[in-house]
């Protein structure tokens, strides 16, 4: 049997799994299982619980749950809150400054969550309520933060970046470098849609009071002093210092991801009892739990998904798929968005997780083929893991705020969020035609 129908039949059966609604790691599972027995044959079943345990015996892997501690830790303290206020004391003025501090709010809560749910979550719960009360739509303020808590899995840490630098073998180190500024320029792009989606939002509610005879839309601007702004940056300095102490070890080489990772998991608990604060006994348990929760899910989905492209990689799956384009004499750009179109689809819905472990393998040997960068591969697919957790039916940004505001329509979510797929799509193609945006960092530290 051909290696590609084999490894379609693999694809198919996985995709029939997810469809029946049993959890993504359980339908992973018996995928790697029956592969190895109908592929590998049942002489070499024996093998599969070697495959288990070999893809996370890995030490790098140990950061996952450390990084995953970190951000539940922030998440459940007052950081989220103090982060929004800060940011609100320097923005609120500018039009559309509410919804612009709850992106910037995102964008350092994401750089020690390493999790887009959870950064949504974090800072939705304190900003959504406070743009309700200055007037701002559903649909401004829910996309506003939707995508912000994208940024969870692109700024360092990110457990994603961690699980593609292992699947890809490539330095932890550098795909964190090259995430900073490509998260940076993206936030930037996400606060230039707020202001144009608040500009028109105003001028449509100015229009409509006209029509109706009813007062033209009015937003309360909460002012505030010069002593006030430069108090709310004292609260973030602590926030900031620690980002910038673990990303320091780690691109000079002082620590591995995983020793960092424990270091800054100590240094957080320190600092939210001790000055973030809000963190109560039963707090902590949950926080315990949750880690432990998540955590468990990410290793299990990533051993499966390992055994799922061990057993690929066995049957020359990536190598003919990679030989197979290469004699279709496809422009490389061409071949780059087809796979972004397939990152795309799966993204709607897997997380990213699982992608990143069992696709990784596969599209690798294409993309060197292709003279393209690992490193900056890994930022792009990682922008479209993004897109996948704000675009329906599983967009799982799009739930969390749900349920946090369970009174506005899901809609309303789904209308706000959509033009930052566009914004998205758009940055993808910037790092493409400059991929030196992304590699500028990771090639001034790694010289």
């Amino acid at each position: 049997m051909d290696s590609l129908v084999q490894g379609l039949i693999i694809a198919s059966f996985a995709v029939l799994l997810f469809m029946s609604g049993m959890p993504i790691a359980f339908a992973l599972a018996i995928t790697a299982l029956l592969s190895v027995l109908v592929f590998l044959g049942p002489g070499q079943f024996d093998l599969f619980g070697k495959m288990v345990f070999d893809s996370i015996n890995d030490f790098g892997l140990l950061a996952i749950p450390l990084f995953v501690l970190m951000g539940n830790l922030f998440g459940g303290s007052q950081a989220s809150r103090q982060l929004f206020e800060a940011g609100e004391a320097w923005l609120s003025r500018i039009r559309g400054g509410l919804a612009m501090s709850s992106v910037a709010a995102s964008t350092m809560f994401a750089a020690l969550t390493g999790s887009s749910p959870a950064t949504a979550a974090a800072v939705g719960r304190v900003a959504i309520p406070e743009m309700e009360k200055r007037g701002y739509s559903a649909r401004v303020s829910t996309g506003a933060i939707a995508a912000g808590g994208t940024l969870g899995i692109l700024i360092p840490p990110s457990v994603t970046l961690i699980l593609y630098g292992i699947a890809a073998e490539q330095s932890i180190g550098q795909l964190f470098a090259a995430g900073i500024v490509p998260g940076i320029v993206l936030a930037l792009m996400f606060c230039i849609w707020v202001f144009i989606a608040q500009t028109l939002d105003m001028r449509r509610a100015e229009s409509e009071g006209v029509k109706t005879g009813g007062q033209a839309f009015a937003r309360a601007v909460k002012r505030y002093t010069w002593n006030e702004r430069f108090t709310s940056l004292l609260k973030v300095i602590p926030f900031g210092l620690l980002v910038a102490a673990i990303l320091v070890v780690l691109y000079r080489g002082i620590a591995t991801p995983s020793e960092a990772a424990a270091i800054g998991a100590l240094l957080v608990g320190i600092m939210v009892l001790g000055i973030y604060r809000g963190l109560t006994g039963r707090g902590l348990m949950d926080v315990l739990l949750d880690t432990t929760n998540q955590s468990t899910m990410i290793l299990l989905i990533t051993a499966f998904s390992a055994v799922i492209a061990t057993v690929m990689s066995y049957l020359r799956i990536p190598q003919d798929l990679a030989a197979l384009v290469s004699e279709m004499e496809l422009n490389r750009w061409v071949v780059l968005l087809i796979i972004n179109v397939v990152l795309l689809v799966m993204g709607m819905f897997l997380p990213p997780v699982s992608i990143i472990v069992m696709v990784t393998p596969i599209l690798l040997p294409l993309i060197i083929s292709q003279g393209f960068d690992p490193i900056w591969f890994g930022i792009v697919m990682t922008i479209n893991m993004e897109i996948g957790l704000i675009t329906p039916p599983v967009g799982l940004n799009l739930f969390v705020l749900k349920g946090i505001a369970p009174h506005i329509p899901l809609k309303e979510i789904l209308i706000g969020s959509a033009p930052y797929i566009v914004v998205m799509g758009l940055a993808i193609a910037l790092f493409s035609i400059f991929p030196e945006i992304v590699l500028f960092v990771p090639e001034l530290l790694y010289q």
